[in-house]
């Protein structure tokens, strides 16, 4: 049986533990009997280790006004990792679509706004949040730190806030995490610990990502832990962030920013889009990620490839597919 450790942040987080959690058997609960995984049950603990830095749309709001941490992307992972995804997740996840100061609201974000001002604690609104969901699995927000992004563009120019990140079309030579000394829950490095997986990603690299391993005590324990430890890397590059990134430059930017080396593995889409998507993101100035295999060897991590990609009107991971391949890579210690 396998404890799992999920770290990143956005909608790619939420994919990667939409699909773990079918592998999951839930202890029994009072009133209610223990339930069965839906494929082999093999995770016996599932942690999901979440970004705080987004400034955007109703979380930054929410977090200008109540001075509290960024609730959206913890709401995802809730939402993904519900038992039953059905009318309580969706209320959760309502967005109002008019109202003088709810419009842009969701509402998940709201009572966990609400939550934190009443236990005037993030992270026990947090644990209150998953028990009225009966999630499978557990979230722990990266750090409780009020903790803002800054980044040095490679023309020298200092750019700050995450919105800007995503913006910039000079590319970054480097992120800092403000403050940088910020520390995360003993929770999270005990979880890192005990790990048999890891996995970072898919997710914006310099905004979901990178700032995970900006914390001060996370890269040195993944580094320490003896799990098996796997980048899914982005299907496309991302204007602003990472136009032209390959894999391997992925890859380089989060052992550069870790300041050491940390992924035994980095998992990769062999499945190419369609014509029509493609034409749709080039239109958007972002590209398939370019699976420049021997580089990534070079780096001293080994790729995988396998058909991972979900099309609809944007290019997604296919949660089941991709669960089965982090545990298969879990089950066999990455052989």
């Amino acid at each position: 049986m396998l404890r799992v450790v999920a770290i990143g942040g956005g909608t790619g987080l939420s994919a990667v533990l939409r699909g773990l959690k079918h592998h999951v058997t839930e202890p029994a609960r009072v009133g209610r009997p223990a339930r069965l995984a839906q494929f082999r049950p093999e995770i016996t603990q599932l942690t999901a280790v979440v970004t705080v830095t987004d400034e955007g749309g109703s979380s930054g709001r929410l977090r200008r006004d109540f001075r509290i941490l960024p609730p959206g992307d913890i709401r995802n992972c809730l939402v993904a990792l519900a038992e039953d995804e059905q009318l309580l997740t969706k209320v959760f996840n309502y967005r109002f679509a008019s109202g003088q100061g709810l419009r842009g609201h969701s509402l998940g974000n709201l009572f966990l706004a609400a939550l934190t001002h009443l236990t005037h604690d993030f992270s026990k609104a947090v644990r209150l949040s998953s028990e009225v969901l009966a999630i499978r699995g557990e979230i722990f927000p990266a750090t409780l730190s009020d903790v803002r992004l800054k980044a040095v563009r490679v023309d020298g120019v200092v750019i700050r806030g995450e919105r800007s990140i995503t913006k910039t079309r000079v590319p970054i030579r480097r992120l800092h995490i403000v403050p940088s000394r910020c520390r995360p829950l003993p929770e999270t490095l005990a979880a890192i610990r005990d790990a048999d997986l890891i996995t970072l990603g898919p997710g914006s690299l310099y905004t979901s990502l990178i700032p995970n391993l900006l914390v001060h005590g996370i890269p040195e324990q993944i580094a320490r832990s003896r799990a098996v430890k796997v980048l899914v890397c982005n299907l496309m590059t991302q204007p602003g962030e990472s136009r032209g990134y390959s894999a391997a430059d992925h890859v380089r930017a989060l052992h550069e920013h870790a300041g050491r080396k940390l992924f035994d593995h980095v998992v990769l889409n062999t499945r190419p889009l369609s014509r029509a998507l493609l034409e749709r993101y080039a239109a958007e100035r972002a590209e398939p990620v370019q699976l420049d295999l021997e580089a990534v060897r070079a780096l001293g991590v080994k790729p995988l490839g396998a058909n991972l990609l979900l099309e609809d009107r944007v290019a997604r991971h296919d949660s089941r597919r991709l669960a089965q391949v982090l545990l298969s890579l879990a089950r066999n210690r990455g052989r």
